[in-house]
């Protein structure tokens, strides 16, 4: 029987079994029986029934329960880091998924429905990234006074490899939130903290998660103004980069770039030819990525479609056909 199947369903029996003794233990056993549960919610392949699902609707419907079960259980043991961190991330990728994503499909008609989602997106991102920062403050006391206060080096100078996860999602929950309200300025000038974190997660492995970082890194420099940093030749460095640790697993890459530089550059045939390559992607190969891959192609599928939204002039000398396919 499929291996996936008894790990899940041994994790069930676990929680199953131990939520059961918490209605007659003492204060010590109720604690380790939280733990216990804790551990085998985010034990390896934790994540992996909803990453490896094929079904964004499924995966957009089970996660807010999972969510909040996942919160619950950490407020019953907040030093528990595991369940910090797996909430955190679950806040932040829920947010942009199944609440940014919509609503940037919403048409301009609906604006007042679009700034509700977006306000929605950006608390949810908000929620997450702070859950994050708390684990990292707890573990590195003094992590947020020194961020503040532009003391980077010192404040980033202990974190090592196990500290990837919560550098990398604390970050971009972070960022994603400030994309939605570029025009707080406010918390603009808090972006140095966390590119300084990303930055921290490139020098220690700039392989991660498939070069997720790069991924990270061309929607930053492709996104924020030129006095922010922004930089279109920096964005196309990181693209590349995500190519040689992604190659074709991920479609990402090739809507992070088409998104950002494409858009701003007006470059209607490299934005075709971006969304073309990511359509080509063959979400069952990998299936860790299928739900994200399944996702970034719908999303692709419908800025083809909505391509007049995006560019002043809209020609049709182009060779790759609306779903990505060569004639």
């Amino acid at each position: 029987m499929d291996k996936k199947f008894w790990t899940l369903r041994q994790k069930a029996a676990t929680v199953f079994l131990l939520s059961g003794l918490l209605a007659f233990s003492g204060c010590s056993v109720k604690n380790m029986a939280l733990n216990m549960v804790g551990n085998a919610l985010t034990g390896e392949g934790g994540g992996d029934v909803f990453l490896s699902d094929n079904d964004p609707e499924l995966v957009g419907d089970a996660l807010p329960f999972a969510i909040k079960m996942y919160e619950s259980l950490m407020e019953a043991i907040p030093s528990h880091a595991g369940l910090r961190l797996q909430t955190g991330s679950l806040y932040i990728m829920y947010a942009n998924a199944y609440v940014q994503a919509p609503a940037d499909r919403m048409p301009d008609e609906e604006f007042e429905k679009k700034e509700q989602w977006y306000r929605r997106a950006r608390n949810l991102y908000l929620r997450g990234r702070d859950m994050i920062l708390v684990l990292l403050e707890r573990k590195y006391p003094g992590f947020l006074s020194h961020l503040k206060n532009k003391r980077y080096s010192q404040a980033l100078r202990p974190v090592t490899v196990e500290d990837l996860e919560a550098l990398y999602w604390a970050s971009a929950g972070w960022i994603a939130a400030f994309s939605l309200d570029p025009f707080d300025m406010k918390f603009g000038i808090t972006l140095p903290q966390a590119e300084a974190m990303m930055k921290k997660v490139l020098n220690l492995d700039e392989s991660f998660r498939d070069g997720a970082v790069h991924d990270f890194f061309i929607l930053y420099y492709g996104s924020i103004p030129d006095y922010m940093g922004g930089s279109f030749a920096k964005a196309r460095e990181h693209f590349q980069k995500a190519l040689a640790f992604a190659g074709e697993k991920s479609a990402s890459p090739y809507l992070s770039l088409a998104s950002t530089v494409s858009v701003k550059e007006q470059n209607v045939r490299e934005f075709r030819e971006l969304l073309a390559r990511a359509l080509q992607i063959n979400v069952d190969q990998y299936p860790s990525l299928r739900l994200q891959n399944v996702i970034y192609q719908r999303q692709a599928r419908w800025m083809l479609d909505h391509i007049e939204d995006y560019f002043v002039v809209v020609t049709e000398d182009d060779p790759i056909s609306p779903t990505g396919d060569n004639p």
